[in-house]
């Protein structure tokens, strides 16, 4: 339990001051330090996420930063993919879960990489 509010408020923290999305953190955490298999971790991740966002989403609102149109859509439209997301999810073997988590985590560590480069060579 201790391991669990832990993750819960440094991931929470992360992805106010940062803007990243709490999975990123939450899954390899969970994984990791809460005994959860992956699935488990996804499916308590998908939950949690959903009361960060929406106070992240509130503050951001109340400094005129959230575009309620976009949120909208891309909220509904989510649905439909974690509808799909979960039942692939539950047809994979966790193996092959856990590499195609890994490999999304590096990529996205790789654009980071590379947004930040170019951002230097601008302004260098």
């Amino acid at each position: 339990m201790i391991a669990a509010a832990l993750i819960g408020v440094l991931a929470g923290v992360a992805s106010g001051l940062l803007g990243i999305g709490g999975g990123i953190l939450f899954v390899p955490a969970l994984t990791a330090f809460a005994g959860l298999d992956q699935v488990g971790a996804e499916a308590t991740s998908l939950l949690a996420i959903v009361p960060v966002a929406l106070v992240g989403s509130w503050r951001q609102l109340a400094y005129g930063r959230l575009r309620l149109e976009d949120a909208a859509w891309v909220g509904v439209l989510s649905i439909v993919g974690v509808g799909v997301g979960v039942v692939v999810a539950n047809a994979l073997p966790e193996r092959a879960l856990r590499l195609a988590f890994a490999a999304l985590l590096l990529w996205m560590a790789w654009r980071l990489v590379a947004r930040v480069r170019g951002r230097a060579r601008l302004n260098g």
